[in-house]
């Protein structure tokens, strides 16, 4: 199946078709969130500082030719789809009223400036409920809007290391490694996912005053540090910490609280394995040509099989090893035991699973042209997302979308003139 093309002409509209969105942030917590809801059909407008988002020059690898000035980092593709670009220098009067008259509009604002930067620009809490009353205001921090870290920047790799996420993740001390960072920006990802959660439940909220008495209004602002939203996604780690009292240990690939769970290698290559019930135990053992194992008492139970890991994990690497992995995986499959290849990225998105997916878009740019992008990982049956747009240049969309704001095409040529947009 090749790569989805995108949306067909007739696609029924998103479920957030019609609202729009101001996207002051930058890098990735944000734009991911704003991208989310651009896909859920948005109509979001990517404010961008006078140097573009930093995202545009975090390559390579790069897309676009140097030579014409298109140039641009893959990084900034990935969470800047379905998104217009307003390139703005909102330390000048001008910039600032144009903001204004933005948010004016806008039923949401999203921005990650450094705790009371978007105040010190002239638009603090009171400024923003005075313009807009019905404005849900996200706002993103490292360490939150409150207490002796609050001024401080947060990007991932801080976050990851100071929430605790890096001690429990890599290999055991004992088998020579240390604290490490996950593979991509983790703490980004969840704090934007959960922004976009947190903002639609605001948006319901605003929607179920609309529908009864009172006064207009219904807005909101929105607090989520990556910090918070990182600790938030230790969920059984963070428990166990809870209930022990200790920290929990690297366990590699092993998990800390099913055994067997985790890699294994094979004649030719590692494979990925996860018992993760009891049921699925005796059939495990049964393929492995183990059935002795089922009635030893050690392993009877998840628990016991936690209880035994140290005893128990040679026992099932040395089986797996007389195998070559596409045999094993073959054999573990037919009995519904959850495995799999460990695949690189390449191999992962050409996967045939990937594929029945649509996990892979493509779509034409014209400065830049066939992008291809990671495709839209839920499906809605009545309001789909759609991938519409890909990401813009930088202030792609100035002019049409200052004409929508009231600006006459002499406003905005002087507004270009004086290097306000």
């Amino acid at each position: 199946m090749p790569p989805d093309r995108g949306p067909e002409p007739d696609s029924p509209p998103g479920p957030l078709a019609g609202l729009l969105v101001a996207d002051c942030s930058t890098v990735l917590a944000g734009p991911y969130c704003t991208m989310l809801l651009g896909d859920l059909g948005a109509d979001v407008i990517k404010v961008e500082p006078p140097e573009g988002d930093a995202t545009r020059g975090w390559g390579p690898p790069w897309v676009g030719s140097e030579a014409d000035g298109t140039q641009t980092a893959a990084y900034y593709l990935a969470v800047n789809r379905n998104k217009r670009s307003l390139r703005l220098d909102l330390k000048t009067p001008a910039g600032g009223e144009i903001l204004r008259r933005l948010l004016a509009r806008a039923d949401m604002l999203v921005e990650n400036y450094r705790v009371g930067g978007l105040a010190r620009l002239g638009f603090d809490e009171a400024t923003l409920e005075a313009l807009n009353p019905e404005l849900i205001h996200l706002a993103i921090s490292g360490f939150g809007p409150t207490g002796l870290a609050a001024g401080r920047p947060g990007y991932d790799f801080a976050i990851q290391a100071a929430s605790g996420l890096m001690s429990i993740t890599g290999a055991a001390d004992a088998d020579g490694g240390g604290p490490t960072k996950v593979g991509v920006a983790i703490s980004d990802v969840v704090t934007g996912m959960l922004g976009a959660v947190s903002m639609l439940a605001a948006l319901v909220g605003r929607d179920a005053k609309r529908g009864g008495a009172g006064a207009p209004g219904g807005g909101q602002r929105i607090d989520i540090s990556l910090l918070g939203a990182t600790l938030a996604s230790l969920v059984n780690q963070a428990q166990n910490a809870f209930v022990t009292g200790r920290p929990p240990e690297r366990l590699g690939n092993a998990h800390p609280n099913i055994v067997p769970y985790e890699t294994f290698e094979t004649a030719d290559r590692p494979i990925a394995v996860a018992v993760g019930s009891e049921r699925q135990w005796p059939r495990f053992c049964a393929v492995l040509g183990l059935p002795d194992l089922v009635s030893d008492a050690r392993f009877a139970t998840n628990g016991d099989r936690v209880e035994a890991r140290a005893a128990l994990r040679p026992i099932l690497a040395a089986r797996l090893r007389e195998r070559e992995a596409a045999a094993w995986l073959a054999a573990l499959d037919e009995a519904s035991i959850p495995c799999a290849p460990i695949n690189d990225l390449v191999s992962a998105f050409a996967s045939v699973e990937a594929t029945a997916l649509q996990m892979v878009v493509e779509q034409e740019h014209p400065a830049w042209g066939l992008i291809r992008q990671v495709g839209i990982p839920f499906r809605l049956s009545a309001t789909p997302a759609t991938i519409r747009k890909p990401p813009p240049g930088l202030g792609e969309q100035a002019d049409e979308i200052l004409g929508e704001l009231g600006y006459s095409p002499a406003e905005i040529a002087t507004l270009r003139v004086d290097a306000v947009i």
